[in-house]
C-alpha cells in the first residue's frame, strides 16, 4: 500500500499552484496514427527520473504478478444538434440520465432560455421541456414520451469531443474517425460522455502483449461525467466539489487486490477514473461494493490504499485530473515532468500521449 511520502510531497491548496503554460501547438488533434505508437513518459516519483519511451514498450515496466485495471465505459454519441421552437439553433450534451424521461443536459443557444420552454432534439419530433437551470449550468430537461434516449442518439448524436479538439475550425466537430478512436478497445458499457483518455492507447496486440507476460488485467466502470471533466473555480482547491459519477466495481476486483498486495505485487489504475474507483472502494473497508456513486476529489495530501502505480495522459491546467496526479506523485514532479514534456514536444490531452508514474 502506497503512503504519500513528506519526501517529495509539498502540500499546495491554491489552484494557482495548479497550473501551467502550454503552447497551442502541443495540443493533439489528433491521435496517433497506431494507439501504441504514442510516447510514454516514465516518472519515478521517489526520484523524480525521468525516461522516455514509446507505449508499446510500456511491458518492460510490468512485472508478473502485477493486476492492471482498466475502465470498460463506453462513451455515447451524446453532442446532439437540437432546436427551439422558433426555429434558433441549440447545441445539447447530454450529461447524465435521470430516470423517468429525464436527462441533465448542458445546451448551447444564442438566446436565453426558459424554465418550461419546449426544444426538440435534431431535425426530428422528439421533444422535451426545460425543467430548472442548475448552479453548474446544466439544466433538467424531459422529454414527452418514453424514448429510449441511448438508441437516438445512436442514429444523430455525435461524439462529445473536447473543445480544444477542432475539426474544419469547427468547434466541437466530429467525424466517423472519432467514432472509433475516442474509444478504448474494451469499451463496454455505455454511459460516458468523455473517454478514460489514458485506456485509448492500448490495442488489442498490446493486451495480449501484457497478458503473455504474465500481468493480471481486470476492468471496472466510470461513466465518466462532469465530475471528471469540470474546471476547479474555487481559489482554494479543498472546497471544490466534485460532481458524483457511477461507478461498478465487481467483488473480482477486490479479491484480485488482495491477491496482488499479498503477494507484494502491484496494483496499476489505467487512468484517473480506474485509480478513483479503486480509492472509493477502499474508503469503503473493502466491502464488495458492485456499483455506486462516487464523488471522491483526491488532492494533496492523500494516502493512496489501493493504488501503486498510474498511468495516465497529460492534463489541463487547473483541474480535478492534475490535482490527483499531483497528489499521487508530487506537485514538483509533476510540473517539472510537464516541462521536460512540453520542451520534448510531447502532444497534450485527450488525443495526447501518456505518462506512467512508478
Amino acid at each position: 500500500m502506497h503512503v504519500a511520502s513528506s519526501k517529495y510531497m509539498k502540500i499546495c491548496t491554491k489552484l494557482s499552484d495548479y497550473t501551467y503554460d502550454l503552447p497551442k501547438e502541443l495540443i493533439a488533434q489528433q491521435p496517433a496514427e497506431n494507439r501504441e505508437d504514442a510516447r510514454l513518459l516514465i516518472l519515478h516519483r521517489s526520484t523524480g527520473k525521468i525516461e522516455h519511451r514509446i507505449f508499446h514498450e510500456i511491458t518492460e515496466y510490468l512485472y508478473p504478478g502485477d493486476l492492471l485495471v482498466l475502465n470498460d465505459t463506453k462513451v455515447i454519441p451524446a453532442l446532439v444538434t437540437g432546436h427551439r421552437i422558433s426555429g434558433a439553433f441549440l447545441e445539447l450534451l447530454l450529461t447524465e440520465e435521470m430516470g423517468e424521461n429525464q436527462w441533465k443536459a448542458l445546451i448551447k443557444s444564442n438566446a436565453r432560455l426558459k424554465k418550461g420552454e419546449v426544444i426538440y432534439l435534431g431535425n426530428t419530433t422528439i421533444s422535451a421541456k426545460l425543467i430548472n437551470k442548475a448552479e453548474d449550468g446544466s439544466w433538467l430537461i424531459k422529454f414527452d414520451k418514453n424514448y429510449d434516449i441511448k438508441d437516438i442518439l445512436t442514429q444523430i448524436g455525435k461524439m462529445p469531443l473536447p473543445p480544444y479538439i477542432k475539426r474544419n475550425n469547427n468547434k466541437g466537430s466530429f467525424s466517423s474517425f472519432d467514432q472509433e478512436r475516442y474509444q478504448t478497445v474494451f469499451a463496454q458499457k455505455e454511459g460516458a460522455i468523455a473517454a478514460p483518455t489514458a485506456g485509448l492507447h492500448f490495442s488489442q496486440n498490446t493486451l495480449e502483449e501484457i497478458k503473455k507476460h504474465g500481468v493480471d488485467i481486470g476492468f471496472v466502470t466510470l461513466h465518466t461525467g462532469m465530475g471528471t471533466f469540470l474546471p476547479i473555480k474555487t481559489d482554494d482547491i479543498q472546497k471544490h466539489h466534485m460532481h458524483k459519477e457511477y461507478y461498478e466495481c465487481p467483488g473480482e476486483i477486490i479479491q484480485k487486490i488482495e491477491k496482488t498486495k499479498e503477494h507484494k505485487n502491484r496494483v496499476i489504475a489505467v487512468g484517473s477514473t480506474s485509480c478513483r474507483v479503486l480509492e472509493s472502494v477502499a474508503m469503503n473497508n473493502q466491502i464488495p461494493q458492485i456499483s455506486g456513486w462516487t464523488n471522491l476529489f483526491i488532492y494533496p495530501p492523500y494516502n493512496f490504499k489501493y493504488v501503486d502505480v498510474l498511468l495516465t495522459n497529460f492534463h489541463l491546467p487547473k483541474t480535478t485530473l492534475l490535482v490527483l496526479v499531483c497528489a499521487f506523485a508530487g506537485r514538483e514532479n509533476i510540473l517539472n515532468a510537464y516541462e521536460i514534456a512540453k520542451n520534448k514536444g510531447y502532444r497534450f490531452f485527450s488525443y495526447g500521449d501518456c505518462m506512467m508514474i512508478i
